[in-house]
């Protein structure tokens, strides 16, 4: 049997471990195994996921979702977004557990005061509206929330796209920044019931094998194909017991690079142990899937076939085998090469094989950190593996990043923090940083390989239109380790000969408690928010108009565009706090020319929304609109039809949950995404939150280019009225005409989402 498995169809899970294919005989074989005649209807209720769900959904309707969720957690990258966004549609107090965690700008050394005005603008939030502070390096957002905030059959909404606490029998789900506002507002989250995928385990990890390893095979069979996409996975199969919690958490947390909605587990006393140990017994809920549940899929995963992996850059479903990298090394190297063509396009030289020394791949720098790497069991390993070795004093460097305080904490106590550090490795604090490119950017040219979440284009820090370029290769911490303790030659762990200790985790529950900002939900009305320069509220942003002119001002033919690609993490991330500040760097690596001539159409309709003619400030408006009362539309004028940007991209949206990737094309005048379809559901709700239309065309058909102007009439009707398809025309000012209609598409919307596009954004449905 390979590692991982797809099945074509759905499948009956008998007795938690026994699967039956979704077939004509299907109905009966359970009824032979069980004795009860069940439909697959009745067999769909029985997962764990539609459970936990349904107890969560207000609607009364089972199939159409309104969520309400138990808790609610950012960090100081999107908390500011968010809080000045329920600030502005009148925000008086946090209505259920809110913690504001501060591990993504945690360095406050670029760009003045600003990352530092930011932490503290959180902890006076925490105090005025009653939420829950986290001061920067005592843990990164997901380790805080698996040791404090998870609890069995419970639902958790981050602004952060590695939200996943499935593991710990929590439902998390990672969302752009104005789904948190929503709740905090007490309005709901809202989607069709989602399919649920069974991930079924089974045999034991062989020594050498980590969390990572069985994350990157299942994401390089089901990314591609969308198997999972905005689905539920549900762990379960006899090779559950057999991994232990941390383990769990480290496949769990990499889920989000399916393009899954969220992840659920079933539970048992492994994990009833980590809530014991946590001192939150109390949090726990056994959690297992009915006699005979039906899923939309599933995936088998034969642990003990999985091998150490390796994701390829520049993206974590590019996966192999680092036996496989090895044993077939210029083959492989070539093929990444040509895929880093379309993803850099072209703009710095690249090569992976000078890294080839003597028939070795050789390695540059290695991280353990994060949310995916930072755990205690991880790091544990790695300093068994790493013992009595160093990494020597040429090129290679290796950090570790404990995910928590009370992690690093053990690993001092138990003597794996100074085995490390004797090997010349150095320890860092609970951050992010190296998760999306703002620290330990390795030299130019440099190949890193990390045990953390994602490897796409600049999250190492390179800047391609400063000609910088290095990468990164994604591992679990125990290759990284054995590749450290061998010279850096790139080494898969099960070539690891010694032995791994059973290292009992002891955790400390007063570092929090002497440090963590927790109002207990009490709000202090009269505490005043602490506004840095920097901070500033959104600009004004208006209805939609009852015609739109687009100009097409970016064209991305990439197979899939990051939100990396769309806004840039790293050193911009100090900006998230200043709309128009942040917006100056929107697809600045990708297309430097999109900021430019963003505001160029915007300049017409800030004229426009002032009452003048927008002629008078853009000369390009007059000719095309001349072009569209010519042809059907006398009734068009400045007064009905707005003007606005858009961008094409084939599939956009994949990875972060950022919300500034949608709105700062909203605040630079974009009114509009066209593509054949989005990659992630959160990217398609923050455009649509900030007022944009998630605009979808046919695969091949693109009767338009960059830099054209598209005319969309009846645009407030077709969205009020719920038009199936809507009607476009490309203007050709010159010639003084409009081509033939071409369809447009929205998609499903919900009345609610039909209404925030009609206001112009969240913020204009919300105020008050």
């Amino acid at each position: 049997m390979s590692m991982v498995e797809l099945y074509e169809g759905g499948a009956y899970l008998v007795g938690g471990t026994e699967l039956i294919p979704d077939s004509g005989e299907a109905v009966a074989a359970v009824k032979a195994k069980t004795g009860k005649d069940i439909t697959k209807e009745d067999a769909k209720k029985e997962t764990i996921a539609y459970s936990i769900l349904q107890a969560h959904n207000t609607s009364g309707n089972a199939d159409k979702l309104k969520i309400r969720f138990d808790k609610l957690t950012s960090h100081d990258i999107t908390f500011v977004g968010i809080i000045q966004t329920a600030r502005a549609s009148g925000l008086q107090k946090f209505p259920m557990p809110y913690v504001l965690t501060n591990c993504h700008n945690s360095l406050c050394a670029v760009g003045g005061t600003i990352n530092e005005d930011d932490h503290m603008f959180g902890l006076s939030a925490a105090k005025k509206y009653g939420g829950i502070y986290v001061p920067p390096h005592q843990a990164v957002i997901h380790q805080f929330a698996r040791e404090m905030l998870a609890g069995g059959g419970k639902m958790i909404l981050g602004s952060d796209s590695h939200t996943r606490y499935g593991a710990l029998g929590t439902m998390a789900v990672g969302e752009g920044g104005p789904e948190l506002v929503k709740q905090l507002l007490n309005q709901t989250y809202d989607i069709n019931m989602p399919g649920v995928v069974a991930i079924y385990l089974t045999g034991e990890p062989v020594k050498g094998v980590g969390p990572q390893d069985v994350a990157l095979a299942i994401i390089g069979a089901v990314f591609k194909n969308g198997y999972v996409k905005n689905k539920v996975m549900e762990f379960v199969g006899p090779g559950v017991a057999s991994l232990s919690a941390d383990f769990r958490i480290g496949v769990d947390v990499m889920t989000t690079e399916t393009t899954c909605l969220s992840s659920i587990w079933q539970t048992d006393d492994k994990i009833k142990e980590f809530y014991d140990v946590h001192q939150r017994g109390e949090e726990y809920a056994e959690l297992n899937p009915g006699q005979v549940a039906y899923y939309d899929g599933v995936v088998t995963v034969d642990l003990s076939a999985i091998r150490p992996m390796i994701a390829m850059p520049f993206h974590p479903s590019n996966t192999y085998t680092i036996e496989e990298v090895n044993a077939n090394l210029l083959d492989i190297l070539d093929e990444t090469e040509k895929r880093a063509l379309v993803s850099l396009d072209g703009a710095v030289e690249y090569s992976l094989k000078d890294k080839v020394k003597n028939g070795k791949f050789m390695v540059e720098q290695g991280i353990i950190a994060g949310c995916a790497g930072g755990g205690f069991e991880n790091i544990c390993a790695a300093a068994d593996i790493l013992k009595g070795r160093y990494i020597g004093s040429d090129a290679f460097t290796l950090s570790v990043y404990p995910a928590s305080m009370p992690v690093y904490m053990e690993l001092i106590k138990n003597g794996c923090a100074a085995t490390i550090l004797e090997t010349g490795a150095v320890m860092k604090t609970a951050f992010c940083g190296p998760c999306f490119g703002a620290g330990d950017t390795p030299a130019n040219n440099a190949f890193s390989i990390r045990h953390s979440t994602r490897n796409f284009p600049n999250r190492e820090g390179s800047k391609l239109q400063n000609g910088q370029i290095s990468s990164v290769a994604l591992m679990d911490a125990r290759s990284i380790a054995a590749t450290a303790a061998n010279g850096g030659i790139l080494t898969p762990a099960t070539d690891f000969d010694g032995e791994f200790g059973k290292y009992q985790y002891h955790y400390d529950a007063n570092i929090y408690k002497n440090r963590v900002f927790d109002s207990h939900g009490v709000a202090d009305p009269n505490a005043e928010l602490v506004l840095g320069p920097n901070i500033k509220d959104w600009p004004v942003m208006g209805a939609l108009p009852e015609n739109m002119v687009l100009q097409v001002v970016s064209e991305i033919h990439d197979p899939v565009t990051t939100t990396d690609e769309l806004i840039p993490s790293g050193e911009t991330s100090s900006f998230r706090s200043n709309p128009l500040g942040l917006a100056e760097f929107t697809l600045s690596r990708k297309d430097p020319m999109y900021v430019s001539r963003a505001k160029e159409v915007q300049k017409a309709e800030k004229t426009r929304m002032a009452g003048e003619c927008p002629c008078t400030t853009c000369d390009w408006v007059k000719p095309v609109m001349t072009a569209i009362k010519s042809n059907g539309f006398a009734d068009a004028s400045h007064e009905n039809t707005g003007f606005g940007s858009t961008i094409f991209a084939v599939k956009p949206g994949d990875g972060s949950a950022r919300e500034q990737a949608a709105s700062c094309q909203k605040v630079l005048g974009g009114w509009a995404n066209i593509a054949n379809e989005y990659a992630t559901k959160r990217y398609r709700s923050n455009l649509i939150n900030w007022g944009m239309l998630p605009f979808l065309i046919k695969d091949g058909e693109l009767p338009f280019k960059n830099l054209d102007y598209l005319f969309v009439p009846d645009i407030k009707k077709a969205v009020e009225e719920k038009w199936d398809v809507i009607k476009a025309y490309k203007v050709d000012a010159a010639a003084g005409t409009l081509s033939d209609a071409f369809e447009l598409k929205l998609g499903e919307l919900t009345d609610e989402e039909r209404q925030i596009i009609l206001k112009g954004c969240l913020i204009n449905y919300n105020r008050v």
